[in-house]
Formats: C-alpha cells, structure tokens, sequence
C-alpha cells in the first residue's frame, strides 16, 4: 500500500490535481495520462543502471520523475489503483514479437481491472496496461471484439495458447504482434522476479544493447531507438535521425518525459558514446547490404 503523499505525487506527475471515486471515467483518464507521461524504456538497462522489480521501489521510481518497463510501469499503476479503491488482478503474460510465436511466458505482466456497471448491475472487467509503450490509449473491456482508439485498432480474442485466456492484437502498423495473458489471478511478483532479472542483467539479453523509449499519445506514438527519432501521428510517420547530444537529451526530456535525474554528466555522456557507436555499426550494416 502507498501513502496518501505518494498517491498525491504519483498523481502529480500525471498531470492529475484531484482525487476522485474510482469510475470507470477516472480510471481511462489515469491510464491515458500514465501512457502520455511515462514511458516504457530499456535505458536503465541499456546503461548498466537496471532498477529493481518490487512495488514500492516502482512506486518512488515514477514519483522522482524515472520511468521503466512493464515490470515497473504496471506494478506502479497498480499500486496507485489501489490505492484509489480499483480492484485490479495480476496475471502472466506474454508478448508476441515479428516474425515469433506467441507465448505467456511471464516477461509481461498483465493487469485486469473489475468495474461494477451499474447500468447492468452486474461486474465488467477491463484490460489495463500502462507498460507496454505502444499499447492501447485507454483500457479495453475484456470482451471480444474490435476496438478503435484513434486511428489504431486493436483486436481482442481468445488466446490460442492457454484455456480461457485472451489475447489482444496490436495494430499491425506498429512493433509486435500482440500479447497473451493466462486468466490465473497471479498473487505476487515473484513469479516474474527470474525474468525480470534476465532481462536486465544477464548478457543475453537483447535490452543490454538495445536503447528504446516509447511514449503513447491520443493520436500516435513516439519511439526513440538508439539516434532514430520515429513519429506517428495517425496514418503519417515521421523518422528523424538525431545527430546532436544535446538534441538527443532534449528529446528524451521533452517529448518522452524522461530526463534522466539520477544520472551524472559522465553517465549521460557514457550513454550518448554507446548510442553513438552502434548507430554507426548500423549505419554501416546498411551500407554494407546496399552494395
């Protein structure tokens, strides 16, 4: 449980003033706020600096201006949710990435919100997750069906892989397939604890070389790999190869709300040299394939 100052932080770094009931208006104007205002991102990781999983770590990570991965981002928002009388489960998820299978194999945790309707009087659930960078706008309710938020659909049927699962499908203009999610009720973090450390420390894990940042907003996304600055803006996709450090800085303060305060000058430089020297190899790599 979180306190009613850190509610009041956490909140305050959403851009939220007020406290309200826990509707179902309240919860789509903290998801759509959480997703535009923290991003999802390998950064830490990327710079030797991996945080930890447990909650109330999560929890000051976002208050102090930090951001995370799915891990950090929905573990958090849970809290918070919580903390303003939502009920939310937990459950083992998966993400599907280009060209693979799909798999809950529990590097994605997933969040399940229950609603009373009291037009129906009876309980609806909603699909909520604020950690996954590119996902959904707002919360999605767990029946299945098409779902269009803004120019993006989203698809959420039955998952293939697990009995009375689900699977969401992403709009498939963007950078995996979709995610499936176990219906089991997951009761702590510990299940995910093992990945969660590969993830972030072992030398096979792709995130170790791998810098990405991604920030949601009503109409699009921003995605900063390595120096490429991609934008969309409904159908319209804008890429920008970003040259200059303090350009780079600035956009990672600016637009996706990351300005890296717990680092130093010569760990930001660190940073900037290792973006820098593998987006040379690439530029290479590419080079290479074209002649």
């Amino acid at each position: 449980m979180i306190t009613h100052s850190e509610v009041k932080a956490y909140l305050n770094r959403l851009g939220i003033s007020e406290i309200k009931a826990p509707t179902k208006e309240y919860l789509f104007e903290l998801h759509q706020a959480h997703v535009a205002r923290i991003p999802w991102q390998t950064l830490d990781i990327f710079a030797g600096k991996p945080t930890p999983l447990d909650i109330q770590n999560s929890v000051q990570l976002l208050i102090h201006q930090r951001s995370g991965y799915c891990f950090h981002l929905n573990g958090a928002f849970t809290a918070l949710l919580r903390a303003l009388g939502y009920a939310v489960s937990w459950h083992k998820a998966g993400v599907q990435p280009l060209g693979q299978e799909p798999r809950i194999n529990g590097f994605h945790l997933g969040l399940t919100v229950s609603l009373m309707n009291e037009d129906l009087g009876e309980e609806e659930s909603w699909l909520v997750d604020v950690g996954l960078g590119d996902m959904p706008w707002e919360p999605i309710p767990l029946k299945f069906g098409k779902y269009e938020q803004g120019p993006f659909t989203y698809v959420l049927e039955p998952s293939a892989i697990t009995d009375q699962g689900w699977r969401l499908i992403h709009d498939p203009q963007y950078s995996y397939v979709g995610v499936d999610y176990a219906p089991e009720v997951v009761s702590s973090l510990e299940l995910f604890k093992t990945n969660h450390d590969f993830y972030s420390r072992s030398p096979e894990s792709t995130w170790m070389d791998l810098l990405v940042v991604r920030q949601r907003h009503d109409v699009g996304m921003n995605e900063l790999k390595g120096c490429i600055w991609r934008k969309w803006n409904g159908s319209m996709l804008d890429t920008v190869e970003v040259s200059s450090k303090s350009e780079w800085f600035e956009i990672l303060a600016d637009v996706f709300y990351e300005p890296l305060v717990i680092y130093s000058t010569l760990e930001r430089d660190q940073i900037w040299a290792k973006v820098c020297k593998q987006h040379q190899n690439w530029l290479r790599l590419v080079e290479d394939q074209r002649s």
